[in-house]
């Protein structure tokens, strides 16, 4: 994590969906054979009766989210790596990290621009997650549209400092996110309160947005991708889900890695994962997109799909 290699390896991982919140706990936070056997002899009997977690309990992925230095470290690690490389892709006027099906235009006279998703790339919604563990309840729009109304997202780590670096180099920064359009106020006062450059409200392209020409396909980023391409030569992309980079047509395991991997050489170069084990489409991608299911049923998917080493 700590060289280019390694970055570009936990990059390439995370964009092929693999890396859930069973993958943080089993990695971090699981204890070895010999410490699990003496805790469990030492656990009294009222806490290992109790019952098992709620199927979606994320409690894991959102300790090691807001409290884990190793976190921290990975962000930081990721933004310097990425302001590293620069001032290469400002100076090589045929850089672009746009993908190759939704360039059909010469870039190389263009401005350059930097395309980033909001959450859990620059700014941390944990508080948002910790919220649905405390009240025992999954996602819910009404309850979401009240945390980013509340314009308390803090900025994580190295973004700030890399994307203002950025701007004062002549880069465009846009902000590309599946928040709805209706929430835009409060998303961009958010960012500039944290210190995010932002010069024109139509640095915010959210859910809802109408691109000339371009049909929107579910909360698919393309369109809204095309549209910062036709005045802008795009030097990075930074996300946290495979859909912030290229579009995702077929949302299973082997779709999703089909979608990356004509692009893989740009991991760590100009296409920037960050890790975000709360939420994303790598969970739907299990239990073939059908939330409908029973939580049980939801959580069976998950479960068949992990491998315990086991012949």
């Amino acid at each position: 994590m700590r060289a280019s290699v390694s970055l570009t390896l936990l990059a390439t991982a995370l964009l092929g969906g693999c890396a859930t919140f069973h993958d943080g706990a089993l990695h971090d936070g699981t204890l070895h054979q010999d410490a699990a056997g003496e805790a469990a002899a030492a656990m009294p009997a009222s806490v290992a009766a109790t019952q098992d977690p709620p199927a979606d309990d994320s409690l894991n992925a959102a300790v090691w989210y807001q409290t884990s230095v190793e976190r921290d470290l990975v962000y930081t690690a990721i933004y310097r790596a990425a302001g590293q490389r620069l001032d290469a892709a400002l100076r090589d006027k045929h850089w672009d990290a746009l993908p190759h099906e939704e360039r059909s235009n010469d870039f190389a006279r263009l401005p350059p621009a930097i395309i980033v998703d909001i959450d859990e790339t620059v700014l941390d919604n944990s508080p948002s997650s910790v919220r649905q563990i405390r009240e025992h309840r999954g996602f819910n729009e009404a309850a979401w549209g009240e945390w980013v109304n509340e314009r308390k997202a803090r900025p994580l780590p190295g973004a700030v400092e890399f994307l203002a670096a950025a701007a004062s180099k002549g880069v465009t920064v846009f902000y590309i996110s599946n928040r709805d359009a209706s929430l835009a106020e409060a998303t961009l006062a958010n960012l500039r309160a944290v210190g995010f450059p932002l010069k024109d409200d139509g640095q915010f392209l959210g859910l809802g947005t109408v691109v000339d020409g371009c049909e929107q396909e579910g909360s698919e980023k393309a369109c809204r991708r095309q549209l910062v391409a036709r005045k802008h030569r795009v030097l990075m992309q930074f996300g946290d889900q495979v859909g912030d980079f290229v579009q995702v047509t077929a949302n299973t395991r082997d779709g999703r890695r089909a979608a990356i991997a004509p692009y893989l050489a740009w991991i760590g170069e100009r296409w920037w994962a960050l890790p975000n084990p709360l939420y994303g489409s790598w969970e739907p991608a299990l239990f073939d997109n059908e939330w409908r299911q029973p939580e049980a049923a939801r959580r069976a998917a998950k479960e068949s799909a992990l491998d315990d080493g086991r012949e």
